[in-house]
């Protein structure tokens, strides 16, 4: 008996443990989530450091060239016939070109950094967006819940006031009626949130039945001051992606210049001489060794002004396309920052509505209350109740979003 309790406590001490970690699961719980599992970001993160290897890569001399060669008819020589010979070059190209190689991939892996950054922020949006409709299809739940639970008490006043003859049938089955729409859309309800967690639990990769916890109630946050336009351009991954790729085609523009100028290599040749046989002379037989200097001839232009043309023609088509995205960033900064006030105006005005209904039906209850009249009113009155309710619940999820998205643009890190 004591084991079993034992096994009985532990049981219950563990789902207390187990129910407190459910509870404490916060947003900003998924967004860190999200940021460890989800595999685009780490896709996005392995393509980063690739490019930081290309750094290494661009900075390294050419391969040396070692070659060798054996006479099949040996050459005679004053010392002797010579056999063989083995060849040693190492090229240089022009003096810049390796430095030159090196910016432009650094710049490059920077840029990849700022796309990387991007992603995350993006992710973050992504999350927030499959995060408060979730919650705005939870806060229908409740409050539809609670609109079938006053319509029972209504259906219990009506029944009674035509038992007592004030009342009359049609406002009990016209009450029957509004509590069977109103347990349809819950199961409606509760049917959408399913596909709104799966697309969550997707996103943290994590199992399509994991639970998903949200606030019980969200409110308004106070606003910060707005973001002023210079900053806003100067904080966007995107925008600094296309800067740095802009600074890396012109790292690659100085190195298509470089490229067309002549490479110089230094060498060794060492050939293998043996003895003569037939006379002995001074230093019979010696192995020659012989320095090299090489250089080549870059005379056919057409490649390397090809190449400090694409450089160009890159340089301009990126200019176009920051101005593109500079346009696009604060046009939809600005959409963004209308949808938070008009959903914050809202919410308020919904909030207001909601307090005056809610006087407005005490008073119609009571009158139906003693009189058996005006019931539809009453009726009319919890509907249009509800109504705000749900309002207030997709408001503060469109503010939410709305907010999101001017995070997303600003780069605001969670």
């Amino acid at each position: 008996m004591k084991t079993m309790f034992n096994r009985i406590i532990l049981l219950m001490v563990s789902l207390c443990w187990i129910n407190s970690n459910l509870t404490a699961q916060s947003l900003d719980d998924y967004l860190q989530t999200a940021a460890e599992n989800n595999p685009g970001l780490k896709a996005s993160y392995a393509e980063f450091e690739a490019a930081m290897q290309r750094v290494s890569q661009a900075h390294a001399l050419p391969d040396p060239t070692l070659s060798f060669g054996y006479f099949i008819s040996p050459i005679e020589t004053r010392l002797g016939p010579q056999r063989a010979k083995i060849s040693l070059t190492q090229m240089f190209p022009w003096f810049g070109t390796l430095r030159a190689r090196e910016d432009a991939a650094a710049k490059m892996a920077e840029a990849r950094y700022q796309t990387f950054l991007d992603a995350k922020n993006e992710l973050y949006f992504k999350v927030k967006q499959a995060y408060y409709p979730i919650y705005e299809v939870k806060q229908q739940i409740h409050w539809q819940q609670k609109n079938l639970e006053i319509l029972a008490s209504y259906k219990a006043l009506s029944t009674t006031s035509f038992a007592s003859g004030r009342g009359s049938m049609v406002d009990v089955i016209r009450t029957d009626i509004m509590m069977d729409d109103t347990e349809m859309t819950i199961q409606l309800l509760e049917e959408k949130v399913a596909p709104l967690e799966i697309v969550l639990n997707r996103l943290l990769d994590r199992v399509d039945t994991a639970a998903i916890i949200v606030s019980d109630s969200l409110g308004l946050i106070e606003r910060i001051s707005p973001v002023i336009r210079d900053s806003l351009l100067v904080q966007n991954p995107k925008l600094q992606a296309l800067t740095l790729q802009q600074e890396a085609a012109k790292a690659n523009e100085r190195m298509a210049k470089k490229s067309g100028a002549p490479q110089f290599g230094v060498g060794l040749d060492y050939a293998f001489v043996g003895k003569r046989e037939d006379m002995d002379v001074p230093d019979n037989g010696r192995n020659a060794i012989m320095p090299m200097i090489t250089m080549t001839l870059p005379i056919f232009r057409g490649k390397y002004k090809a190449a400090v043309r694409e450089a160009q023609l890159t340089q301009t088509a990126l200019a176009h396309r920051r101005m593109e995205m500079t346009n696009s960033l604060v046009s939809n900064y600005e959409m963004a920052d209308y949808a938070v006030n008009q959903a914050a105006q809202l919410y308020q005005l919904y909030d207001q509505q909601i307090v005056k209904t809610r006087q407005a039906i005490d008073l119609l209850y009571t009158a139906y209350s003693n009189s058996g009249k005006e019931f539809e009113e009453v009726l009319r009155m919890q509907q249009q109740l509800l109504k705000y309710e749900m309002e207030k619940a997709t408001a503060i999820k469109n503010y939410y979003l709305a907010q999101a998205q001017l995070d997303y643009l600003t780069a605001k890190s969670e």
